[in-house]
């Protein structure tokens, strides 16, 4: 084969080595991407632009199933992690009967709030103290007990117009905490205390503040006039009866309690 003639100083083309057209070789180079340089950043790629689009499928699935839940259209679909409920208390026993025969003749509601605050003398609150701030609610009965009607007690007239009836005095039911209305409003406690509960929880640390709220709450039902109520309302109720049953007089009194 025939050589193309080439000295030392210019290097030109050869049948083995066909040379490029015209113009700057590097210059046409469009299937070969250019170099960024050693300051250029280098780039996210593709594990960047995947996690990208892994999250916004999971946010798009999210919005989906919120939205079909709304609608109705799948009704079933609960949330997985949804707060879960289980009961594993014991049959109810039953203890005992009584059969009851009093007359519940009036009843008052009451609130009572309790300030409770037990701690240790000469050590600081902030380490062993507690306070508790209590809003109780509470129900008390006044009632008559007929079962203790003692013998004699009725008296009625020859005449069978009149009767006279003795009635024990009206007595006052236990309180009654009603602990859907009642709720601690504000507690605070020593850091010893808080581990304390850590340790070893009491389940019965709010019992002093419960028997405090029962037993201010039973103090003011006695001074609230409640048997005085009960007293009236029982006559009354009396007097309605036996008159209905033909006696135009009726006369009902209470024996000390």
């Amino acid at each position: 084969m025939r050589a193309m003639a080439r000295d030392g100083d210019i290097n030109e083309p050869t049948m083995e080595f066909p040379g490029h057209p015209a113009g700057d070789p590097r210059q046409d180079r469009s299937d070969v991407t250019p170099d960024p340089g050693p300051g250029a950043p280098a780039s996210a790629g593709g594990p960047v632009r995947g996690l990208l689009w892994v999250l916004g499928a999971a946010a798009l699935v999210v919005v989906v199933l919120l939205g079909v839940q709304a609608t109705g259209i799948l009704p079933e679909f609960r949330n997985p992690f949804a707060k879960e409920q289980t009961d594993r208390s014991q049959p109810t026993l039953l203890k005992s009967i009584r059969d009851l025969s009093r007359y519940v003749a009036a009843e008052g509601d009451f609130q009572v709030v309790i300030d409770l605050q037990n701690d240790r003398r000469n050590v600081p609150d902030f380490l062993l103290s507690e306070r508790t701030l209590f809003v109780g609610a509470g129900r008390v009965e006044a009632y008559v007990d007929f079962s203790k009607i003692a013998e004699g007690a009725i008296v009625e007239s020859a005449d069978k117009k009149s009767v006279e009836i003795k009635l024990p005095a009206p007595q006052l039911g236990e309180t009654d905490l009603d602990m859907s209305k009642s709720y601690v409003f504000a507690q605070q406690r020593g850091l010893l205390n808080r581990l304390n509960d850590l340790v070893a929880g009491d389940p019965n640390r709010q019992r002093q503040v419960y028997q405090l709220a029962e037993d201010r709450i039973t103090a003011a039902a006695r001074d609230s006039g409640l048997s005085a109520r009960a007293e009236e309302n029982t006559r009354k109720m009396l007097e309605g009866l036996l008159r209905s049953l033909g006696y135009e007089k009726v006369t009902v009194t209470y024996t000390a309690p």
